[in-house]
């Protein structure tokens, strides 16, 4: 048959959580105990106000037909709704709110709405790997921008080549920020809108960890005067609602990158179940809700149990003010492929090497907190024996 795989395929470096799993997998075959830090999925359940409105969607015959794949109005006013109650933005849900089938299909499917083949796309390094797949898929061109904790984790737009900014359509971006926990203010995406405004740049923010933050609360682009002629913000209720099971999101801002996306989706996809949309309609509308706040105080306790124990075996570490995640220098000078695998090995602790995001993130670990405060004193217990 000869090779199966597409060229675009073969381009692609293997998807990190994926060969992650499979070394987790096989430790826990074995028979040992493995505390699992390392992929960001909520071990608590959807909240229960959430799970009851879906059990009644199900039973209503009207969610039992095809869905609009730009979502149903209910889901779009209420996500609007949402956008102006977090942000002060006012969208119109009819053309500046459209459901996604979880953040990462949005993001996916945006730069084939968008970019044209040998078009360039400004990429993050360090980033989620689905930017830089969903651009070759697209035929684009990735243009990596180094990010690097001496600028905050932000990417220094300054330094993009001039002839880069010329052919580029597209920049994603994502902060809070996945993996370093770095939150992104309001000066940044001003400087961001302009840069966008100045190279005809369209610019998807990637807001999957907008609502998971202990402090202040992160900004949207959004909020910035004229963003919404330059860029859309995607949503998911996957974190903040522990719902990365249920795939629903939405994307808000730009009428008219919104409807590109609805033509490919058209073409594509079919939508997200009506009786997912009714729930997360009301998951959206109780963003207030005593379960939802509740998890930032596990996360919270969490984070202030993990972060002193790291520093304490060598790691050089800060306390994350968004996002679950902690991301750390590993100790003494070693590469994070090297710490990742001692952990398990040795400890039977799972992180994520720094490097599977990008190569700025060679030194870096990244852990999750995903797991009970018990199981984290455990796991610091565990990775204190290790002689690094």
């Amino acid at each position: 048959m000869g090779e199966v795989r597409s060229q675009r395929l073969q381009v692609l470096p293997p998807y990190l959580f994926v060969e992650i799993d499979r070394k987790k997998r096989r430790a826990i075959e074995a028979g040992r105990d493995v505390i699992d830090l390392s992929i960001g999925d909520p071990d608590k359940p959807t909240p229960k106000f959430i799970r009851e409105h879906m059990a009644r969607a199900i039973e209503d015959p009207a969610n039992h037909r095809y869905p609009l794949e730009v979502g149903v109005p209910a889901f779009r006013q209420n996500a609007a709704a949402f956008v102006q109650h977090r942000f002060g933005v006012t969208l119109d849900p009819q053309t500046q709110i459209m459901a996604v089938i979880g953040s990462k299909e949005g993001l996916a499917h945006l730069p084939l709405a968008v970019v044209n083949p040998g078009q360039v796309v400004l990429v993050p390094d360090l980033g989620y790997t689905v930017y830089y797949a969903a651009t070759i898929f697209a035929g684009g061109e990735p243009y990596r921008m180094a990010l690097s904790e001496k600028n905050g984790w932000l990417p220094d737009l300054d330094a993009v080549p001039a002839d880069v900014c010329r052919r580029a359509r597209l920049m994603y971006l994502n902060y809070p920020n996945n993996p370093t926990a770095a939150v992104a203010d309001e000066h940044f995406y001003r400087r961001v809108v302009d840069f966008a405004r100045r190279h005809d740049i369209i610019v998807v923010q990637d807001a999957a960890y907008s609502e998971v933050y202990f402090e202040s609360r992160p900004p949207s682009i959004l909020e910035v005067p004229g963003a919404v002629d330059v860029a859309v913000e995607i949503h998911t209720l996957s974190k903040t609602f522990n719902m990365t099971g249920w795939r629903i999101g939405f994307a808000a801002g730009n009428a008219e990158v919104l409807a590109a996306l609805a033509a490919v989706k058209a073409n594509i996809d079919s939508g997200q179940s009506n009786a997912i949309q009714a729930a997360a309609a009301e998951a959206l509308a109780q963003a207030d809700h005593v379960e939802v706040k509740a998890m930032l105080d596990i996360y919270r306790e969490r984070r202030d149990v993990l972060v002193p124990g790291l520093a304490d075996s060598g790691f050089d570490v800060r306390k994350p003010q968004a996002t679950f995640y902690v991301w750390a220098r590993c100790p003494k000078g070693l590469a994070s492929m090297e710490v990742a695998g001692r952990l398990l090995d040795e400890a039977d602790v799972n992180m994520v090497p720094g490097i599977g995001f990008g190569e700025p993130g060679r030194d870096y670990i990244r852990a999750a907190l995903t797991a009970p405060v018990d199981r984290v004193r455990e796991a610091l217990h565990r990775i204190a024996r290790i002689k690094w």
